[in-house]
């Protein structure tokens, strides 16, 4: 009877161990994109996951595919930036066309989308589910309110200048939106006001080279990575200094880290603005698909810079 109890209270450890460890994987999204990569890819304006020990792609949207007004299909062209958020289960997305949109991947419903002026870049989640975008022949940061019931038609929406805006990020610890232009670093203050949002600049930094491009939290580390013209920086935030990250690789379209800083992979074009082929800094390919126009790549991995831990989709009505 007693080695009959103990293998029973084995089996249920066993069976309790089994559905622990699902139940975490399920609430942690990102689990299961381990190894995988979410795209911009413009050859078929789409927005792919792809899984780099496969080579394949597993995941992918376009807005011919959903619920996108054909008469917007066109906003939807190029796409620009693509960022894997809310817990693993969404995608945030821009297009050069002029979109930004909110993607679920389970059912690849798209929860919302507007028009963000010329050009637009990249976007980010706010706080309280409301969503910035910086368009970079527009000149301009946009922040929407994201009411999943109205958009595309009538969306409450409000611009503010940034010359050559390319890039912006949330910063959870500060309470401050970051973003490079042309020549310098800035921060802003957002008001957390639904129907009219305010961004008030706080302070900015110069570097020394133009164009900046791609602005994106480094995994571990209060610190931010970003490419301009001819270079790639380690941005310290908390110091306000930028460190060369030393590289033969220029005009750096992503840049994102795994883990801790670790293993960064970069998007360079190899045709006019795009390419088939991510790498490493080192020039080793992570990741070839012939036939695309990746213009960014980002590891797929919880981002606690930007976002508190179980973050979950906030909607404005």
């Amino acid at each position: 009877m007693i080695i009959s109890s103990m293998r029973f209270n084995s089996i249920l450890m066993i069976i309790f161990l089994l559905i622990f460890s699902k139940s975490t994987v399920y609430a942690n999204g990102y689990e299961k994109y381990r190894h995988c990569v979410v795209m911009a890819e413009q050859s078929q304006n789409q927005i792919a996951i792809a899984n780099i020990k496969t080579g394949r792609i597993i995941w992918n949207w376009k807005p011919t595919d959903s619920s996108v007004a054909p008469e917007h299909y066109a906003w939807f062209t190029n796409p620009s930036d693509a960022k894997v958020v809310y817990g693993g289960k969404y995608v945030l997305m821009s297009a050069s066309g002029g979109a930004c949109a909110l993607i679920r991947i389970a059912d690849k419903k798209i929860m919302f989308y507007a028009k963000a002026g010329k050009n637009p870049h990249s976007a980010e989640l706010l706080p309280d589910g409301n969503i910035i975008c910086a368009a970079s022949t527009g000149n301009c940061l946009t922040v929407f309110k994201t009411d999943t019931i109205s958009f595309p038609d009538r969306v409450i929406q409000r611009s503010f200048y940034c010359d050559f805006a390319h890039n912006v990020v949330w910063d959870k610890k500060r309470a401050l939106v970051w973003t490079a232009d042309q020549n310098k670093i800035r921060s802003f203050k957002y008001s957390f006001s639904n129907d009219t949002p305010e961004l008030q600049l706080i302070d900015s930094l110069k570097f020394e080279d133009e164009s900046g491009h791609d602005l994106f939290p480094i995994p571990g580390q209060d610190a931010l990575f970003f490419t301009s013209q001819n270079k790639t920086w380690n941005f310290n935030i908390q110091k306000k200094v930028l460190k060369e990250i030393k590289s033969e690789y220029h005009s750096i379209k992503s840049i994102s880290a795994e883990s801790n800083g670790k293993t960064p992979i970069i998007s360079i074009p190899k045709e006019q603005w795009w390419t088939d082929e991510i790498i490493d800094m080192k020039g080793n390919s992570i990741l070839q698909i012939p036939g695309l126009k990746i213009y960014k790549a980002r590891w797929i991995v919880e981002n606690s810079f930007s976002y508190p831990d179980g973050n979950q989709i906030k909607v404005c009505h």
